[in-house]
């Protein structure tokens, strides 16, 4: 059993990774965009949307980077949003053959604060999340969407947000929880700095999930990396100043 996924155009392979609790369906218009002059790959990964019930032998970004990885034809540009920006910096580390270059956006190497790591959510906060969904499931998810967009941004978004998560039937609940814990545990702040692949981070500048310094911080510590800061935007730029974001994305792939 491979993930599922879906193939929009012809040209260079790009791969779009989805974020934690939805699937591939997330990036449809980034996906038209692309398709004109890419060969755009969209998977749903293991436990999300189509891929519901595909279990993997582990429930570790490696693990997720390989199955991503069976699926492409040949090396791609990965493009990857927070849960999926993980996968993809896991595939450059792992995996760098199927890797022509990367782009991270939401992208943290570390989810989780802590005392010599202010860029990220609280830990309480991550905690009471795997809490709740135990006993409250679908408010949770909806709670942990409106993480995903600024104060600013069209509500919309988050409708929208709400409409991908319940496409394909409730996620998993299993699966939720191990790719929570994934956010809560990993820690690649020392491991990304053998990355050396040409990489671009896109990042809202007001990012309520994953603050802005951590890009900042990736951006130091990669090689050939990038940063474009989109500002007033949230943890979904893609979705609320998607213009600007597939240009960038566009320039990059094909510069």
């Amino acid at each position: 059993m491979t993930l599922y996924y879906d193939v929009h155009g012809q040209g260079p392979n790009v791969v779009l990774l989805h974020g934690w609790g939805l699937h591939g369906g997330v990036w449809g218009e980034v996906t038209n965009a692309l398709s004109g002059h890419s060969r755009v790959m969209v998977p749903d990964l293991p436990g999300h949307g189509r891929s519901r019930e595909f279990v993997p032998h582990a429930y570790t970004l490696e693990v997720f980077a390989e199955e991503v990885k069976r699926i492409l034809p040949g090396p791609a540009v990965w493009v990857g949003w927070s849960l999926g920006a993980l996968v993809t910096l896991s595939a450059a580390l792992h995996f760098p053959d199927s890797v022509t270059k990367i782009v991270l956006v939401g992208a943290t190497p570390k989810f989780a604060r802590t005392a010599d790591w202010p860029y990220a959510t609280r830990s309480e906060v991550l905690n009471q999340f795997a809490h709740d969904l135990e006993h409250d499931y679908i408010p949770t998810l909806t709670r942990f969407l409106s993480l995903q967009v600024s104060t600013e941004d069209d509500r919309s978004v988050i409708r929208r947000l709400r409409a991908e998560l319940f496409r394909y039937s409730e996620p998993p609940a299993a699966a939720l929880r191990a790719g929570l814990r994934l956010l809560m545990e990993v820690d690649h702040r020392s491991a990304i700095s053998a990355i050396d692949v040409p990489t671009l981070i896109i990042h809202g500048e007001r990012d309520q999930l994953v603050p802005v310094g951590a890009a900042r911080f990736v951006a130091t510590q990669v090689k050939q990396a990038r940063l474009e800061i989109i500002p007033r935007a949230g943890h979904a730029p893609f979705l609320t100043h998607q213009s600007l974001f597939v240009d960038k994305l566009k320039d990059f792939i094909h510069g």
